[in-house]
This record gives C-alpha cells, structure tokens and sequence, in this order.
C-alpha cells in the first residue's frame, strides 16, 4: 500500500480526527439537583472492573454533581435522539430541568441515586473509582456497576461528533473476528 499524502492541519481541530465513541448524555444528581449533560469526551479504560473515563469541564453544572455525589449514568441514544442532545447541550441545568423540557423519562438506577434516561438505548450506572485527576484535569474514572441495554435494536445507531456542529452516524458494520486470537476478542 502506497503511502498518503499529508498536510500540515490545525492541531486544534485534531479532535475532528480523534472523537472517541458516540456522543452520550451523562446523568447527575447531588444536593437535590438533577442534571443532564452531552458528552463526547470519553473512553474505555478497562474491562474488570469495567472502568470509563470522562472529561467534564468543570464549569459545567454536571462536574460539582458528580463530584460530589460520585456518581453518575452514562446513557446512549440513538440517532432518533440527535436533535435532542444537540438541544440539552446548548441549555444549562442550572436554568432548566432538562428531564423536563425535552420531555425525557427520568427512570431510577438500581445502584446509584442517578436517574437513567428512558429513552436511550443504553445507561451504564457509575461509581467513582478514581478521582486522582478530578480537580487538577477535569477527568473523572467511573466503574460501570450496573448494565442496562435494550433488546432491539442489537445495536443502535449512534453519532460521533466530528467537529463544526457535524456528525458522523453509525452505519455498516465489518466483522474481522476470526483474525483475532481468542483471549483478544
């Protein structure tokens, strides 16, 4: 394979390039407030436990509920959801109840006093494994606690923000699972 041709690129719009996983709304609830936030800045850190670190600024109404509280739901729409999460992102929690005005089923966690979103297709409750890097990087380390995924679709289809108010949507999937060894899968 022929080597591509590259240009130099603005390095601040790297992340066009970089997002990592689908866009989620993230579940927070502490001192009688609860909130919800759009989020793109995440990732996977570990299996098991089963361990997710977000980026939450923290200016942002979520990151002292979370803080604080050491807990939050990390829900994953569907498409169907776009204009929605474009909406909560753009609104704060320390105005609006934003269960409220978009119209979003608040349903009780099991295993952590945050809300999931019913309408999402996925909500993972969290718990604070690490909070090393919470004041001085914004980053907390959650463990996913519990699971809840809905049945249909297998998987749904998600958006991943590419920067410049666009989105890429989740489309064809590829398999290449019989080229991994087992223990890799």
């Amino acid at each position: 394979m022929k080597p591509l041709r590259k240009l130099d690129f603005p390095v601040e719009q790297a992340r066009r390039f970089l997002e990592p996983g689908p866009i989620v709304l993230v579940s927070t609830a502490a001192h009688g407030q609860c909130n919800l936030m759009t989020l793109g800045w995440h990732m996977v850190m570990g299996f098991s436990p089963s361990l997710l670190a977000t980026y939450i600024w923290n200016e942002n109404h979520s990151f002292a509920l979370a803080r604080d509280s050491r807990q939050c739901v990390i829900n994953v729409p569907g498409v169907e959801l776009l204009d929605t999460v474009v909406d909560i992102g753009n609104c704060s929690g320390r105005e609006v109840d934003k269960f409220t005005r978009f119209g979003l089923e608040a349903v009780p966690a099991r295993d952590v006093a945050v809300p999931l979103v019913g309408q999402c297709h996925s909500s993972f409750e969290c718990r604070l494994h690490d909070d090393r890097h919470v004041e001085s990087s914004n980053l907390f380390i959650w463990e996913i606690v519990r699971a809840h995924v809905a049945p249909r679709p297998k998987l749904p289809r998600t958006f991943h923000y590419r920067g410049d108010g666009r989105f890429m949507v989740s489309g064809q999937e590829v398999s290449r699972r019989r080229r991994f060894k087992p223990d890799m899968l």
